[in-house]
This record gives C-alpha cells, sequence and structure tokens, in this order.
C-alpha cells in the first residue's frame, strides 16, 4: 500500500486540525522516541538471536 502525496497531506492535515499547532511539535518528538525505543528493540533482539545462533543454540546451565 502506497500512500501518494494527497493521501499524507490529508492525513497532515487532520493530525493539525485533532492536535492543533501547539501539540504538533510534542506529538512528532514522541513519535521519533517510540521509533528509536523499537529500533533499539529490534537490534538487541537480533544481536542476542546472532548470539545464540554463534552458541549452537546450546542453553547454558
Amino acid at each position: 500500500m502506497k500512500l501518494g502525496t494527497f493521501e499524507l497531506l490529508a492525513i497532515l492535515a487532520i493530525i493539525l486540525i485533532i492536535f492543533g499547532p501547539t501539540q504538533l511539535p510534542k506529538l512528532t518528538k514522541m513519535f521519533g522516541k517510540s521509533v528509536k525505543s523499537f529500533r533499539e528493540g529490534v537490534d538487541e533482539e537480533k544481536t542476542t538471536e546472532e548470539q545464540v545462533t554463534a552458541d549452537g543454540g546450546k542453553d547454558k546451565e
């Protein structure tokens, strides 16, 4: 599913109407932090998976 220019502008206009211009910077900052946190979690999971794979999948007890 691809979004065109018109669709993106419509979504941005709706967000601007709902939250107002004063709340928009706060929302974008929160969204950016959420994306960063998600990416860090994914990277951490990949690292853990690579370590398990390198160990041959053996449990250390």
